[in-house]
């Protein structure tokens, strides 16, 4: 080969290594990714079919998802156990799976009404920040409970205190502390994107859940007004279900309508699975779900 022919060949080369490399940064990204919350598979795991520790290998290979939202419940002996986080961060790593956030429960209320269990409340969920951190998630996941006492705004403010202060621990790792609509006050849109305004902290955000917007026995808020009131503050969302029609869709949400919102507000991250129904089993449940996620995805895009 002379030099003008290599020349030549080397140019072409180039150039189709320009257009391969300009057609994969010209494609589309995904309207938004899907996650499993472990809460899908928790009367599994309540029922001692599936250990806590196989749940990223459920995920990948049951599911075919790599992005997973644990559920503290399930290790809450183990927040310090360096060893078993160790294997679990190893684990995910093999199955190629990202651990995205902690989901908090059981360690004190964040709005209490008397300062001291607040404080408490505050440092009882220093532990999970931590592990979040040594996983490499974005967030915790934890609940603006204010026990329901006190006036509407008297309950925004201590819950905001709370929240201030674990956000400002939670920063200093690089993570972000966000809220879930989870009963009383917190499932009223309004009064939680009020909280957040309080706190105004930019790591302190929201998780909308779809479905957890009841208030009280018998006393529900509108689920799509919710979600586009916290959809400002999101930093992950929750693909609640429960039930399915014979075509696929979510009985209780109409899923074109919330999703459309979910992007709506530019968000384009991870929607996590998290069915709670019972007529399908869980592994059903979480398919039926996946698959409904997948089918609007393709419908807005």
């Amino acid at each position: 080969m002379n030099r003008r022919s290599f020349l030549q060949r080397t140019a072409l080369a180039s150039a189709a290594l320009a257009v391969g490399g300009c057609a994969s940064l010209g494609r589309k990204k995904p309207l938004y990714q899907i996650s499993l919350a472990e809460w899908s598979l928790h009367k599994t795991l309540f029922g001692k079919k599936m250990d806590h520790l196989d749940f990223p290998k459920v995920a990948r290979q049951d599911f075919g998802i790599d992005g997973i939202e644990l559920v503290n419940q399930f290790m809450m002996k183990q927040a310090k156990d360096q060893a078993y986080l160790d294997e679990f961060k190893k684990r995910a790593g093999s199955e190629g799976v990202k651990i995205l956030l902690i989901m908090c429960d059981g360690e004190g209320s964040l709005g209490d009404p008397d300062s001291k269990k607040r404080l408490q409340a505050v440092m009882n969920h220093h532990k999970w920040a931590d592990a979040a951190k040594f996983f490499g998630a974005h967030s915790i996941r934890v609940n603006a409970d204010t026990k329901g006492e006190g006036s509407y705004e008297d309950q925004q403010k201590r819950a905001a205190d709370g929240l201030r202060n674990l956000s400002e621990y939670c920063g200093k790792l690089g993570l972000n502390c966000i809220v879930e609509n989870h009963g009383r006050l917190s499932s009223n849109g309004a009064w939680l994107a009020g909280v957040m305004r309080i706190v105004n902290l930019p790591n302190c955000g929201t998780l909308p859940d779809f479905g957890n917007f009841q208030i009280a026995e018998g006393q529900w808020y509108d689920r799509y007004q919710g979600v586009t009131e916290l959809m400002p503050f999101a930093k992950a969302v929750s693909a609640k279900t429960n039930n399915f029609d014979a075509q696929g869709n979510c009985v209780e949400t109409d899923y074109r309508r919330m999703m459309k919102i979910v992007l709506d507000a530019g968000y384009h991250g991870y929607v996590g699975i998290e069915y709670e129904g019972d007529k399908l089993s869980e592994a059903d449940g979480i398919r039926a779900t996946k698959r409904l996620l997948e089918t609007v995805r393709a419908e807005l895009a």
